[in-house]
């Protein structure tokens, strides 16, 4: 039986099938061009990344849904102004029975690889675009679908834009406390001593991780690599078998309140470990342990800190590809340490910040995945 294009997922006041339409029936594509002609203005110029620059003169004014032509061709961008798009990026103009809203969801639930035109750098035609048959509904129904996926868009904003300004804020207070411009003191309002300077070698010990990339196991013992340290994300992982753990456990053991650091590709990254770890890790990352003469919490803090990235930055081999700062180099690297109980309290203020922003971090996730499992069932 041919199947009925009815989606899943619907609102009540509307039945009836969808039609197929080709995209070239609902609306027209355009080409964007080159740029570097222009002056300097106030009209924004999009690329398949997003806003790049802005220029003097627009090549489209009104609504319209943004589309890669190469490179990034899964990314849709919704624009109601006037704009000029790059040669990487077609826009949709003159639409025909169909709400520009409605499209950029739509646009949003297509597979573009599908339709990829390239062994190498993905790319699309505008032919191609324009013979993709696509299920419209109604007018009505395509305005309630674009209202209540616009304000899923708008919550999803404003969450991110909550998370970037809390994390500019955490970026200028730590330059204020790291550069001593804030200070913190005792319960009893009284100041503490003045702060020291020490090499990281000189305070605690520092590990790399395994050499060898090791034989993966469906099951068995996580093993951590850059990625989870830049994620902040340590549950979905490779794992490798016990006896692979215990022979590097042997030279090497995490543990809870140690930190890891990225010291290849993605430089000077570093976790505290706040959790019951069992696991092992790659030659990318570094381990540096815990020690009663200082705080890990407030370590993993400088080490993400401006001064200790310019430490980092000069030793760091930038010939090298990816780049990587070799492991002896990582213990040369000065530390400021105030008093352990200023050290305490410096931890806890950032680290409150921290949760507030791995809260808003889960809360943009969230509403991101709701969002896409709402665009496959709304969408025939």
């Amino acid at each position: 039986m041919e199947k009925q294009l009815i989606p899943q997922l619907r609102f009540p006041d509307f039945k009836g099938e969808w039609k197929i339409k080709k995209v070239e029936n609902i609306l027209s594509i355009g080409s964007g061009k080159d740029y570097k002609h222009l002056e300097d203005g106030e009209i924004p110029v999009y690329g398949t990344g997003g806003y790049m620059t802005s220029v003097d003169e627009f090549l489209y004014n009104g609504e319209s849904v943004c589309i890669g032509r190469k490179g990034t061709i899964d990314n849709p961008i919704f624009l109601n102004e006037k704009f000029w798009t790059v040669d990487t990026l077609f826009y949709t103009h003159s639409f025909k029975q169909v709400l520009p809203r409605f499209v950029y969801s739509l646009f949003q639930n297509i597979n573009w690889y599908k339709h990829n035109e390239a062994s190498g750098v993905p790319s699309l035609s505008k032919k191609t675009i324009e013979k993709i048959n696509i299920n419209i509904p109604s007018l009505p129904e395509q305005q309630k679908i674009a209202s209540f996926l616009s304000d899923v868009d708008d919550k999803i904003t404003k969450l991110t834009k909550k998370k970037d300004l809390l994390e500019q804020y955490k970026k200028g207070i730590m330059q204020k406390i790291f550069n001593q411009e804030l200070r913190f003191k005792d319960d009893d309002g009284n100041e503490f001593p003045k702060w020291e300077m020490k090499e990281l070698g000189k305070i605690t010990k520092y590990y790399d991780g395994t050499h060898q990339t090791p034989n993966y196991v469906s099951e068995g013992i996580p093993f951590y690599s850059v990625e989870h340290v830049t994620a902040n994300q340590f549950e979905k992982t490779k794992f490798i078998s016990k006896k692979v753990f215990d022979k590097e456990n042997k030279r090497v053991r995490l543990e809870k309140g140690d930190i890891l650091m990225t010291r290849i590709g993605n430089v000077g990254k570093a976790r505290y470990i706040d959790w019951d770890v069992k696991a092992s890790f790659y030659v990318s990352l570094a381990l540096i342990k815990q020690n009663s003469s200082f705080s890990s919490k407030y370590l993993a803090q400088y080490i993400n800190s401006v001064p200790f990235q310019r430490e980092l930055w000069k030793r760091i081999i930038h010939v090298a590809f990816p780049i990587k700062i070799n492991l002896g180099e990582i213990g040369k690297c000065l530390v400021q340490l105030p008093c352990i109980e200023e050290q305490t309290k410096i931890a806890n203020f950032l680290s409150d910040i921290d949760v507030k922003i791995e809260a808003l971090d889960t809360k943009i996730k969230n509403s991101q995945a709701f969002k896409k499992g709402v665009l496959q069932q709304m969408f025939v």
